[in-house]
């Protein structure tokens, strides 16, 4: 089942033509990685199927209802002056629901990402890490369909990208929404990811659409084995042809 499609899409700015045309399906429950030199139109691509956009030429197709596209960025844009569980219950709040139930599904959602009894902390209290669990959290808490993630953990230690990246795949596994996420690192895009598309230089094009064999989430060692280093050496190669085209 197509969750989301981006038909022949073209996406212009004062500079001129930033991505397209691009043709992508995303399957229910599929994880998906965009990865591409910078200015090739990635995060673009993501606001297209956030719906935060329009294209010039194209058409854009989301199967999701209101509330069901959550969208976390690459930095964790939380409110400064709520605590880490308001920051959370915001969306539920905001959709209508009442204080106390934005709260217990807040806490909640706390827990999952790893943050039970950080509830009152601010955002300037927390690290890096822990801001970015929050703001996962807050995408999580709507129970969204479509989960788009662009470049979430680019500010952060490569201890803690892995961290996370283990979570993410750990929170998929429990309720099993499309993710499609944007990063440079194509080991993350490999290791995060069933389907990697490769773009080339702006304006961004598909150069390639690349599967990922084995079980999700990773196994531990997956990093190790001949068929994630066979694969990410295929996206290095078709990332190196997309800068050349």
């Amino acid at each position: 089942m197509s969750l989301a499609a981006l038909k022949d899409v073209e996406v212009e700015y004062g500079a001129g033509r930033a991505l397209g045309p691009v043709s992508l399906e995303i399957g229910a429950g599929e994880t998906v990685a965009l990865v591409g030199p910078s200015g090739c139109g990635k995060s673009t691509a993501l606001r297209l199927l956030a719906g935060l956009e329009a294209p010039e030429r194209g058409s854009v197709t989301l199967a999701t209802a209101r509330g069901e596209t959550a969208v976390v960025f690459q930095a964790p844009t939380l409110a400064s002056w709520l605590s880490a569980q308001a920051n959370v219950a915001l969306p539920l709040e905001l959709a209508g629901a009442s204080q106390n139930e934005a709260s217990r599904k807040a806490s909640q959602a706390l827990a999952r990402v790893g943050l039970a009894g950080a509830e009152a902390k601010r955002p300037v209290q927390l690290s890096g890490g822990m801001a970015m669990r929050v703001s996962l959290a807050r995408a999580l808490v709507t129970e969204p369909k479509l989960l788009l993630l662009d470049e979430p953990f680019a500010a952060l230690d490569e201890i803690t990208r892995r961290t996370l990246a283990d979570d993410v795949l750990a929170l998929w596994a429990a309720s099993r929404p499309a993710i499609v996420f944007v990063t440079h690192n194509v080991e993350e895009a490999v290791y995060m990811a069933s389907r990697v598309i490769v773009l080339t230089r702006g304006p961004g094009r598909i150069a390639a659409d690349i599967a990922v064999p084995g079980p999700m989430p990773r196994p531990p060692h997956f990093r190790t084995e001949a068929s994630f280093r066979s694969v990410a050496e295929a996206v290095s190669d078709a990332l190196a042809q997309g800068v050349a085209a």
